[in-house]
């Protein structure tokens, strides 16, 4: 059985294989049931590193030995092998953020935020602007730079992206009502959806035809993106400055027809 080195190729990364082992999969998966000898034949893996090979896979579950003599071996399906690895994926993934988690209890961690707070030289949020980089991490430090206001935020943005990420924004926008900070909202988009979106967040929302993106809180920190559709090549700009943010915030108010 003839198989295209393409296809070994693509099978041995989705699959996490090595060469040897994807092609005794797939030889066994064509073959049915084969002993270790047919399989080196079919698969054109040298004999002597079949054996190795087998058992290699069995232990990760792409093989099965049948009862009998002689021994003889069977492919497992593709589908179960996908579903095994889905699940072991999620298992890993909800170990390590379980894991993550408890870090934030250790004594290490303690020390680490402080010498965060307490250092040599300890950072000033006042003293930061920052470029951020990846639609993740934008999203992640907005979260951060939102939760910690006080008094108001201010949020321009495109409806379409308001309602991608409205799950995202309902949590933040709860979270800050409860905190009694203001929040004024303005997009830009279609009217429906804008009203679509004003009903599910319990917000007044003003209609604006601004193409940007931006984020104020307490007119004292702005972050406003550089590009205008959203990706992975996300780039935005973290601002702290009370002077530039305060001057920034009242042309936009002004704008918008007043405080």
């Amino acid at each position: 059985m003839l198989v295209k080195q393409e296809l070994i190729n693509k099978i041995k990364d989705y699959f996490d294989l090595n060469v040897y082992e994807t092609k005794v999969w797939l030889a066994l998966l064509g073959k049915g049931v084969a002993s270790a000898g047919e399989v080196a034949e079919i698969s054109r893996v040298p004999r002597s590193r079949t054996y190795d090979v087998l058992e290699s896979l069995e232990k990760k579950g792409f093989a099965i030995i049948k009862l009998g003599k002689p021994v003889k071996y069977l492919g497992v399906k593709p589908h179960m092998i996908l579903e095994k690895l889905k699940n072991n994926v999620k298992k890993n993934a909800e170990e390590k953020i379980d894991s993550l988690s408890n870090i934030k209890e250790t004594q290490e961690f303690t020390q680490l935020e402080n010498l965060y707070k307490q250092g040599i030289d300890p950072v000033k949020r006042e003293d930061i602007s920052a470029a951020l980089k990846g639609r993740s991490n934008i999203s992640n430090h907005l979260r951060e730079v939102l939760q910690n206001a006080n008094k108001e935020i201010i949020v321009c943005t495109n409806a379409e992206e308001m309602n991608l990420k409205i799950k995202l924004f309902q949590q933040t926008f709860d979270l800050l009502k409860k905190q009694n900070v203001r929040i004024k909202l303005a997009l830009s988009g279609e009217n429906d959806l804008i009203k679509k979106i004003a009903d599910r967040l319990n917000l007044k929302i003003k209609q604006v035809n601004i193409d940007a993106k931006f984020f104020i809180v307490d007119k004292k920190e702005i972050m406003f993106y550089l590009s205008k559709d959203g990706g992975n090549e996300d780039v935005a700009i973290w601002l702290n400055s009370e002077f530039f943010v305060q001057a920034f915030a009242a042309l936009f108010e002004k704008a918008m027809g007043g405080k």
